[in-house]
């Protein structure tokens, strides 16, 4: 089923977020977004491209050359890409930012944030004294991806228009901002997960119906490691391997599954998972099979 998963998650403790009284969250500013993009544009500058990587680290660069910036601005323009064309109040910048500061404190921290990003801030962001948003120069590789596996999950789109190669399956092959634990990217990071993992598992399935093993393979591959105990992914491998006949392969990768599924959490594969091996089982020397 080709489906999108959004979610928010909640914050480590289950708690509510501390912040000072009448300070905008997130999720406020999340459900404002869409008409935020939809009614304000971003102004026109001319300028050299500008684009954002999130997915397997953080990384910008500025027409052709990579630019280091510090930390703390890093933190900045990702939790801004992330926003992609929405405008984002400063509040709510310095409030996600620096959560355990005071108002006046993280107001501070985003003021000289942006002030150490020099002439970068000004080609990658729109800043304003109440607002701060992303150039319209500036792409950012997540919403090509997110674009991409929304289209694979889409079963108005035929497989002929999805054009999958190589170069899709990389695309989903990386976690959003990998060893980043702020809380205000975690939902996005499970969103992105969940998205691209059903994605990678229909893209499998996919490149067996055209007879693209090794594509297939590759894809079913990307999704195992990505969560090893996640059973549909499982699944599409041994199908992939399945569908080129290649057994012994098959047979080999549910039983490590199998086994690691037992030693992580004491369970076994569904009874759906084992008929898909449950013949190779069966043919083997000793198990009784003519």
């Amino acid at each position: 089923m080709r489906e999108v998963y959004r979610s928010l998650a909640p914050s480590k403790d289950g708690a509510a977020s501390r912040r000072a009284p009448g300070r905008r969250t997130l999720r406020d500013h999340k459900a404002m977004s869409a008409y935020d993009l939809a009614f304000s544009p971003p102004p026109t500058r001319s300028g050299p491209s500008v684009r954002i990587s999130l997915l397997g680290g953080f990384d910008i660069v500025v027409g052709d050359e990579p630019v280091t910036v510090p930390v703390g601005s890093k933190r900045l323009l990702a939790f801004i890409a992330l926003q992609y064309r929405a405008a984002v109040p400063r509040t709510l910048v310095a409030g996600s930012l620096w959560p355990e500061a005071s108002e006046q404190g993280a107001n501070t921290n985003l003021r000289s944030a942006l002030s150490r990003l020099q002439s970068l801030g000004k080609q990658a962001l729109n800043i304003c004294p109440a607002e701060v948003r992303l150039a319209r120069e500036v792409t950012v590789d997540l919403f090509r991806a997110r674009s991409l596996a929304q289209r694979i999950l889409d079963p108005h789109v035929p497989a002929e228009e999805l054009d999958l190669n190589a170069a899709a399956v990389d695309q989903l092959s990386a976690d959003l901002l990998p060893g980043w634990y702020d809380e205000w990217m975690l939902p996005e990071a499970e969103q992105w997960r969940q998205l691209r993992l059903h994605a990678l598992e229909a893209m499998t399935g996919a490149f067996i119906d055209t007879k693209e093993f090794a594509w297939a393979v590759t894809a079913a591959h990307a999704a195992v490691q990505a969560d090893p105990l996640r059973e549909s992914s499982q699944a599409s491998l041994i199908r992939a391997h399945l569908a080129e006949d290649n057994r012994s392969e098959a047979l080999y990768d549910f039983e490590r599954y199998e086994q690691h599924l037992r030693d992580e959490l004491g369970l076994r594969p569904t009874p759906r998972l084992r008929r898909l091996v449950s013949e190779l089982q069966q043919s083997r020397p000793g198990n009784g099979s003519p």
